[in-house]
């Protein structure tokens, strides 16, 4: 047997012997000691097997894991450490029908899948499940048929709020019937939200358990996924679902949506609500984050406690380390997203650096499609803004190109340049880019023109003729802050005795009833309402000021406009802030004046106005194509010629008008210099363009293709290829092995882990393998993570000398752990961790 075949099955071993498993080892040619020592009914079992009953007629069985009566229950297909566990697949599928096994569980010793044969895929898991767990799952039989053949129509939600609506009188009379439906506040599924649905069914047929739909902002995904949810329940595919989200207000908005088309047939909780008898609901909504802490998840959970598992908004909701609280489920998957996979198609991705936000979400993007079983681009529906626009469920944006001189210097190449006198009185120069704005780089002045430009063009309420509805987005909460006080007052002088300082509030965290603030905007009475007409309901604060409060799960489909006074930088956040204004309304449902109302007819939303003073839109797609651009006011540009004066410690606050002067050289960043990436990027296209070696890797033999690629490819005076340059233009914060290196150039990883993403990481496993008490949690994390970087603190714990804890930053940690957890992570990190590709 090959070592590293050998090394595997023996942590395969301690691995079941530590889940409670009774098993057979083919290799060791005996059961293991828990197995030896079991009651003589077990042993009669046994005995009836007969001395082969790991044996088929396709071979010898790896491991064989016995139920309680010491039957075949499970089948284990080990593979050496540096084989793909998914290559024993087909093989390991004839061993278990032969010994009529339903589950299946493949593994390396490191990476471990569990296997339903009829639920669908293998997928991983963060440790071996205990024999109670897979029973209790066994028990457990969904029928894919069911589901198949369920009958969905558009009423499929109605019939849970309202079972009777169809032989009701106020709805059979078309008179009364909106009136009834409004009344009673019945949601029917639109087309395109059917056809989710049915495309769910179809999957299923197909054999997949994972499903991701690209929804839209404002497309209705919660009423999709709770139709989903009752799909799933009503058929017996699912005893209960877990809807995980990344933010408190969706936590709260999902409770309200299920309770509000569901509750007549199935309960809803908040899981942090109902931490005691969160059992008794079919339906747990919760933040990611809870389920993370202290990997509450895996101390509170059983892998089999949610068959169906939702993640919204799911590049974001899966990724990092919350990726292992998805998986840890066993069941159906379920992915939400409103950011297209294709969305940052119109940027050349190899201009873009390792680090570069874009860059970085987009290999998010591939990940979460590839976890859901997309490889190919497809999700399992698609349903896109333009789709929306099209069939007339939503409306686009004029997007409005509202740069001023100075944010248009701070978005150049060059940047923003200044020069100011030092602390010790010598001349020097400052530059500033976009990221600095409000943070290192003020402008009171620029400010104001974003002010002014705004009231100048912004839509107007085509009722009342007043300024429109409007988010402004800010860079912080400072930032906010400024921005309302010169709105209001603006808003006195251009409005006289009609506002209070109340045209515009701040709405952020730090905000006391922030939350309340942006219910009441919704609802048309944020400070008021008919502030400009009695008889039109509309909220008298026109301008809701934030930073991130109302980017995700905020509705309000009266908004007309929407400012971008900051930067942003990420795909998702962009997406999400440009959807608040999508939703079609008709202003003519304010009016409450019955005789006006008929006068004036509908009045519907047909578009918004986007401001965007930071260029954004050319920030994620080149060339950008605005519908409006605004000609700013023109400033003199004052004293240019005296030295500004000495700035504020934590940065410049300029006091010049609108305008610039530009003296300035670009440092290098975090990427490297373009001829890094023109370096790694040569390399991976020499990798690519072999006709061999993507099959070497696809078949595991690891060993013969880096050896291949160390004779001939590395340290050649062609290219002069070596390890380190690619190390070097790579800019990760660890040695990245050669391995890595071509599993990322082979699309078998999204990207290069940093170091503490892989300390994370190791820690997990450890984590379920000792499960920790809570109180234990936060210290055997310090202590694992340092034991593993720091060779002083390692030192001490292995030579025996704890006196010196005394001076070890980490000394007070590892004295506050119990002494079988002392013992526990320097044994386990000796035994499983690799320190090496810790090394920097």
């Amino acid at each position: 047997m090959a070592a590293k075949e050998a090394k595997a099955r023996i942590k395969i071993n301690k691995l079941l012997e530590e889940a409670g498993w009774r098993f057979f080892d083919s290799a060791a040619g005996k059961a293991n000691i828990l197995l030896e020592n079991q009651v003589k009914l077990t042993r009669a079992a046994l005995d009836e097997l007969g001395e082969d009953f790991d044996k088929t007629t396709h071979g010898y069985v790896d491991f064989l894991l016995l139920d309680e009566q010491g039957f075949p229950f499970i089948v284990l297909e080990a593979k050496a450490e540096d084989k793909n566990p998914l290559f024993g697949k087909e093989q390991v599928r004839k061993y278990a029908n032969s010994q009529h096994c339903r589950f299946i569980i493949l593994s390396n010793g490191n990476i471990h899948y569990f296997w339903d044969l009829e639920r669908g895929n293998p997928h991983v898991i963060s440790r071996f499940p205990s024999p109670q767990t897979v029973t209790g799952y066994s028990k457990f039989k969904p029928d894919r048929n069911n589901l198949v053949r369920e009958s969905v129509g558009d009423d499929y939600i109605a019939l849970t709020q309202k079972p009777d609506f169809l032989a009701d009188p106020s709805y059979t009379d078309e008179k009364f019937r909106k009136s009834y439906i409004e009344v009673n506040k019945l949601r029917f599924l639109r087309k395109y939200q059917l056809k989710a649905v049915q495309a769910i069914q179809k999957a299923v047929k197909a054999g997949k358990d994972r499903f991701l739909f690209e929804m839209a902002t404002g497309t209705g995904k919660t009423l999709v996924s709770a139709a989903v949810i009752k799909l799933f329940l009503r058929t017996g595919n699912a005893r209960r679902v877990l809807f995980l989200v990344d933010r408190i207000e969706l936590e709260d908005q999902a409770y309200k949506a299920f309770v509000a088309y569901l509750k007549n047939d199935y309960k809803t909780v908040i899981y942090k609500e109902n931490r005691d008898d969160w059992r008794k609901a079919e339906i747990v909504v919760s933040t990611i984050q809870t389920f993370l802490a202290q990997n509450r998840y895996k101390r509170l959970f059983a892998p089999d406690d949610f068959d169906l598992v939702i993640s919204d908004e799911a590049h974001r909701s899966i990724g990092g380390n919350s990726r292992a609280v998805f998986e840890y489920f066993i069941g159906f998957k379920l992915g939400l997203t409103a950011t297209p996979k294709d969305y940052l198609k119109h940027l050349d991705t190899a201009e873009l650096g390792e680090n570069d936000p874009r860059e970085l979400e987009r290999r998010l993007l591939l990940d979460t499609y590839k976890t859901f079983g997309c490889e190919n681009a497809n999700p399992t529906y698609r349903y896109s803004l333009v789709d929306g626009v099209k069939d007339g469920f939503l409306v686009n944006p004029i997007v409005v190109d509202a740069r001023t001189e100075i944010t248009t210097q701070l978005l150049s190449d060059q940047g923003y340049s200044i020069t100011i006198q030092n602390e010790d009185g010598k001349t020097v120069e400052e530059t500033y880019i976009q990221k600095d704005f409000e943070k290192k780089f003020f402008s009171e002045k620029t400010n104001r023109v974003f002010c002014r430009s705004f009231l100048d063009n912004a839509l107007r309420d085509p009722i009342s003729g007043e300024i429109g509805k409007t988010i402004i987005f800010c860079v912080s909460q400072n930032h906010a802050a400024k921005i309302t006080q010169i709105l209001n007052e603006m808003a006195h002088q251009v409005f006289p005795h009609r506002y209070h300082s109340d045209f515009a509030i701040q709405v952020t965290s730090r905000i006391t009833d922030a939350q309340q603030f942006t219910i009441n905007f919704t609802n048309n009475r944020l400070s008021g309402t008919a502030n400009f007409n009695p008889v039109y309901k509309t909220s008298k604060t026109r301008c809701c000021v934030t930073v991130g409060m109302m980017t995700t799960g905020y509705d309000c489909p009266d908004l007309l406009n929407l400012c971008l006074m900051r930067p942003i930088f990420s795909p998702t956040d962009f997406i999400q802030i440009k959807g608040r204004g999508t939703r079609k309304h008709n202003f003519s449902e304010e009016v409450i004046d019955p005789a006006l109302k008929s006068q004036i007819g509908d009045k519907p939303k047909t578009y918004y106005k986007m401001f965007d003073f930071f260029a954004n839109c050319e920030y994620f797609e080149k060339k950008f194509k605005y519908d409006e651009v605004l000609k700013l006011p023109q400033y003199d540009a004052g004293n240019r010629g005296g030295l500004p004066p000495r700035p504020p410690a934590k940065g410049y606050d300029s006091q010049r008008q609108d305008a610039i002067q530009t003296i300035a050289d670009i440092p290098i960043g975090p990427d490297g210099m373009k001829i890094d990436r023109m370096y790694f990027e040569k390399f991976e296209q020499k990798i690519i363009d072999h006709p061999v070696l993507k099959k070497q890797a696809e078949a595991g033999n690891w060993e013969e293709l880096l050896d291949y690629i160390e004779q001939n490819i590395l340290d050649k005076p062609e290219e002069f290829f070596t390890l380190e340059k690619l190390r070097a233009a790579i800019q990760v914060d660890r040695r990245v092995s050669l391995r890595e290196i071509i599993e990322k150039i082979f699309g078998m990883i999204p990207y290069f882990k940093s170091k503490n993403e892989l300390l994370d990481d190791e820690f997990d496993k450890f984590d379920s393998r000792y499960l920790p008490k809570e109180e234990y949690f936060s210290y055997a994390k310090t202590v694992f993570k340092a034991y593993i970087l720091d060779p002083d603190f390692r030192n001490i714990i292995d030579s025996g000398y704890f006196a010196q804890l005394n001076v070890s930053p980490y000394g007070e940690a590892f004295k506050k752990l119990p002494p079988e957890l002392r013992q526990a992570i320097p044994e386990y990190i000796k035994d499983f961790v690799m320190l090496n590709k810790f090394a920097a």
